[in-house]
């Protein structure tokens, strides 16, 4: 069978990092290929440049047997090859229509006039045919989720003509519902011949939807399984092995099913109201991990949100040591860090380079006599980037460069490097690979036994049952059941309070 792409010794390096030393691998008809490895390991980088975000430092790839060398992404998107990225790709302030058919506008236009009416009734027949009938064609897309702008995103990309089918770590984005779409879909298109790269941290779902797996290392493709392979007993251990050169740890979640905590409220809400969450009460103790269930849109992004000041509130207050948050600044001087589950856009300064991402909460406490000394931004900075082991050339790398791993790690950082007693994390092993994850999960018990309180918002059941002392499952904006830590808690109890 001939390949739909062929890749030829593509090596791509970003000044004196090396993302992909001489990569050879070739993509067929019919097939799910997995990509997996860690932050950094080349993934992201060899997918984007066949869909043509970037060009290759050298190399060459073929595609339907003939030379391809993209210039941009709608240029590869016209010629059938679409990439769904991991984080938000959609355009604001303007309609969901005009999102769905960006760069086709001619489409519906007449003597340069866009018949807007025609373009709404296309993609809301699109919109249909991907289930997603809740989403409206002529709605300004910022009235929609980050899920649903993600789904947004898939019909846009996807279309007859689509022959390659990219998804770079789409599914951290989306809920249960969502995911489920998206799996449809990337098995419809495999059956009907078409290609698809899958690219994901989820073992699971590698396991359960990919036909062929390639592994990357270090910017090397290290293995490469198939399908009786991937099935085999031990598959997981073996696949971990190739993706982190050495055996990792059997010692996962926390082992241990101890609750106890401090009797210092750290953080309370009192009596909250917020849109259509309504008189709400939580209390997190020094030294308690507060886990929040549910599915996208059930209200629990709301609460981290809420907590950090970043929402105002319809009625009720947010008390930190018996003072009231109102705004994230006040939330910050008070002690509360808060990650994002929208990394890009809320949680970091792309722009900005990891050392001034790190130092920004902490610009205050560093000041002296109204001067901050750019040695201790540094040497800040360079304790974080080493105990983190982000993956960097130097503190002032720009955070836009790395790998969504890598931003995490940053994420994390900042809030590390202030001390911050009081800890909300929405999403926070979202995009992140198997040996970070470990990593996290090991400094979120860590920071529980240093008394922290700590919001742990999270769409993995897993994560949740594996980390918290309590688990809050809601569903259309309210708490429909508690959970405590226990060693007979199992995932299939909590999912029928959350649909």
């Amino acid at each position: 069978m001939e390949a739909v792409i062929e890749v030829k010794h593509i090596h791509k390096a970003f000044g004196p990092t090396v993302a992909l030393k001489d990569v050879d691998i070739k993509f067929y008809p019919g097939e799910i290929r997995g990509l997996v490895g860690e932050n950094g390991s080349g993934k992201s980088t060899v997918t984007s440049i066949i869909a043509g975000m970037q060009e290759p430092t050298s190399g060459e790839m073929y595609y339907q047997g003939k030379p391809w060398a993209p210039g941009s992404m709608i240029e590869a998107q016209r010629a059938g090859i679409s990439m769904i990225l991991q984080e938000a790709n959609t355009i604001s302030h303007v309609t969901v229509a005009q999102n769905i058919f960006a760069g086709r506008e001619a489409e519906f236009s007449h003597f340069g006039i866009i018949n807007m009416a025609k373009m709404n009734a296309a993609a809301d027949e699109l919109l249909g045919k991907f289930g997603l009938g809740h989403i409206k064609a002529k709605h300004p897309i910022d009235m929609y989720n980050f899920e649903d702008r993600k789904l947004i995103e898939i019909v846009r990309c996807v279309d007859d003509n689509t022959k390659v089918l990219v998804v770079d770590e789409t599914t951290t984005a989306l809920s249960l519902e969502g995911r489920e779409i998206l799996y449809k879909l990337i098995h419809k298109m495999a059956e009907n011949g078409k290609t698809v790269i899958f690219i994901s941290h989820d073992m699971e779902e590698i396991l359960e939807h990919c036909t062929v797996l390639t592994v990357l290392r270090d910017g090397d493709i290290v293995g490469e399984l198939n399908g009786q392979e991937i099935k085999a007993l031990g598959a997981v251990k073996n696949i971990r092995y190739l993706m982190v050169g050495r055996e990792i740890g059997e010692k996962y979640y926390r082992e241990d099913f101890d609750t106890s905590h401090s009797d210092e409220v750290a953080l309370e809400l009192e009596d909250v109201s917020f849109n259509e969450i309504k008189h709400f009460n939580l209390k997190v103790h020094k030294g308690e991990i507060v886990g929040f269930g549910g599915l996208s849109g059930c209200g629990m992004h709301d609460i981290g949100r809420i907590c950090y000041g970043i929402e105002k509130l319809d009625g009720g207050r947010v008390l930190r040591n018996g003072k009231e948050i109102k705004t994230p600044l006040q939330a910050i001087e008070s002690g509360i860090g808060y990650i994002s589950k929208n990394r890009d856009s809320e949680a970091l300064i792309l722009d900005g380079s990891i050392q001034d991402n790190i130092v920004l909460p902490s610009l205050t406490a560093l000041e002296r006599k109204s001067f901050i000394s750019p040695k201790a931004e540094k040497e800040m900075a360079n304790k974080e980037i080493e105990a983190f082991r982000i993956k960097c050339n130097n503190g002032k790398q720009w955070v836009g460069t790395l790998s969504g791993g890598n931003k995490q790690k940053v994420s994390f950082a900042k809030w590390t490097a202030k001390g911050s007693d009081v800890i909300i994390m929405d999403c926070p092993t979202r995009g992140v690979d198997i040996g970070v994850k470990q990593s996290m999960y090991s400094l979120i018990e860590y920071m529980k036994q240093q008394g922290k309180a700590i919001i742990m918002i999270s769409e993995e059941l897993s994560e949740l049952v594996g980390m918290a002392d309590k688990i809050i499952i809601m569903k259309d904006f309210k708490v429909t059941k508690e959970f405590e830590r226990s060693p007979k808690l199992q995932q299939t109890d909590i999912i029928e309070y959350m649909i």
